[in-house]
C-alpha cells in the first residue's frame, strides 16, 4: 500500500513538473512576393522581375519566465527556412536558414521578426558562365530578414492569419568578389498555428526590473577572417584585428562602448601592389602601408546570452585611401561565461562591406 501511494506521488509529481516545464510552439508559411531595391546602380541589369518564395518558420515562445523574456515582452525564438525565386536568370534562386526573434507590440498583434543565417545561391558569379551576376561572388551568403506583420493567432482551432512587410538581404561581405549584393523589399501574407489553444499567463515585468547599470569594464577582442579586394580573381586572403575597449553597462538591456583597434589585411596589402603595378597613374608606389588603426563609439542589445552590436569607427591612422574612413560594425555576440564572449560581425564602409569577421574576446 505505502508502495503505491509513493507511486501515485511520484507519477503526479512527474506530471506536474512536465507541465510546469512544457514547452510550447507554433508554426507559421508565408508567401512573399517584392522586388528587389535598386541600392547600387551597377545591379540595374539584374532588376528586372518580381522576386517571390516561401517562408516557413518554426516557433517557440516564452511567457516571462526569466528575466529577459520579461524584458522584451516574451519573443519567440526559432528557426525559419526560406525559397526565394529572384526573377532574374542571372541571379538564379536562394535557400537559407535563420535563426530569429520574434518581439511583439500593441497587444502581440504587432510582430517584429529578426533573423540572422545563411543562404544558398544556385547561380553565383561565373567569369565564364555567369559573369552578369555581381551581387554573389559565392554560392554561400550571409542572410538578414527584417519583417513587420500584423499577427493573429487562434482564429479557428490554432490557426491564424498574419502579413505585413519585409526585407531580405543577401551579401558574402566581400568573401569572395564580386560581392554587389541584394536587398529585396516584400509583401507576406500567411497562415500560423498553434499546437495548444490555450497558453499559460504571459508574467509582466515590474517597474525598476530594467534597471540595473555597472561599473565600466574593459575588455580585448582578437578577430579575424579572410576576404578579397574588389579585384576579380586576386585570392581569397587572411585579415587580423586587434582591439581593445571600456563599456558601461546601462541598464539590464544595453551598454555602450569606447574603443581602439589595429588592423592587418593581405587582401588590402595586395590590392596596393596591384595598383602600383597596373600602370594606372594614380600615384600609388607600392611603398603605402596597409595597416590601419581605428577608434570606435558601439552599443550592445543585451537578449539572454545573445547581443546585437552596432559600432561606428573613424580610422585614425589612414597611409592609404581605401573606401573611406569612417567604418561600421554590426552583428551578433554570443557570451559563453560572464567574461568570454564570441562574435560574427560584417564590418563595412556605409553600406560596402569590407570582411565577414569571427571575434573572440574577453572581459574583465
Amino acid at each position: 500500500m505505502i508502495k503505491r501511494i509513493c507511486f501515485v506521488l511520484i507519477l503526479f509529481g512527474s506530471i506536474l513538473y512536465a507541465q510546469e516545464h512544457k514547452k510550447y510552439y507554433s508554426f507559421d508559411v508565408n508567401n512573399f512576393y517584392g522586388t528587389v531595391l535598386k541600392h547600387n546602380p551597377d545591379i540595374s541589369h539584374l532588376i528586372t522581375g518580381h522576386p517571390s518564395g516561401v517562408l516557413l518558420s518554426i516557433n517557440r515562445k516564452t511567457f516571462g519566465d526569466k528575466e529577459w523574456q520579461r524584458l522584451y515582452n516574451s519573443p519567440d525564438y526559432g528557426v525559419s527556412f526560406i525559397y526565394q525565386d529572384l526573377d532574374n536568370e542571372f541571379l538564379g534562386e536562394n535557400l537559407g536558414i535563420f535563426a530569429h526573434y520574434n518581439f511583439y507590440f500593441l497587444k502581440r498583434s504587432l510582430m517584429l521578426r529578426l533573423g540572422q543565417g545563411i543562404s544558398y545561391a544556385t547561380n553565383p558569379y561565373d567569369e565564364d558562365d555567369n559573369f552578369r551576376n555581381i551581387a554573389y561572388g559565392s554560392h554561400l551568403l550571409s542572410a538578414t530578414m527584417v519583417y513587420l506583420n500584423y499577427k493573429k493567432e487562434n482564429l479557428i482551432g490554432g490557426l491564424g492569419l498574419q502579413t505585413g512587410l519585409g526585407i531580405i538581404h543577401y551579401s558574402n561581405a566581400n568573401f569572395k568578389a564580386p560581392n554587389k549584393s541584394t536587398n529585396t523589399f516584400v509583401f507576406n501574407i500567411g497562415v500560423n498555428y498553434r499546437l495548444e489553444t490555450e497558453l499559460p499567463e504571459y508574467v509582466r515585468k515590474e517597474k525598476g526590473e530594467v534597471s540595473g547599470g555597472e561599473p565600466i569594464g574593459f575588455g580585448f577582442a582578437v578577430r579575424g577572417g579572410i576576404n578579397e579586394s574588389d579585384v576579380v580573381g586576386s585570392g581569397q586572403l587572411p585579415f587580423y584585428t586587434i582591439a581593445a575597449f571600456a563599456d558601461k553597462r546601462i541598464n539590464k538591456k544595453s551598454s555602450v562602448q569606447l574603443g581602439t583597434e589595429l588592423f592587418f589585411s593581405e587582401a588590402l596589402k595586395r590590392f596596393i601592389d596591384f595598383r602600383a603595378t597596373g600602370r594606372f597613374d594614380d600615384g600609388i608606389t607600392g611603398d603605402e602601408d596597409s595597416k590601419r588603426a581605428g577608434i570606435f563609439l558601439g552599443h550592445e542589445l543585451r537578449i539572454n546570452k545573445i547581443s546585437i552590436l552596432t559600432q561606428l569607427g573613424y580610422y585614425v591612422y589612414y597611409p592609404f585611401d581605401f573606401e573611406g574612413q569612417m567604418y561600421n560594425r554590426m552583428g551578433t555576440q554570443y557570451y559563453f561565461s560572464k567574461n568570454i564572449f564570441g562574435s560574427i560581425t560584417v564590418r563595412s564602409h556605409a553600406a560596402k562591406a569590407e570582411a565577414v569577421e569571427f571575434s573572440i574576446g574577453y572581459r574583465l
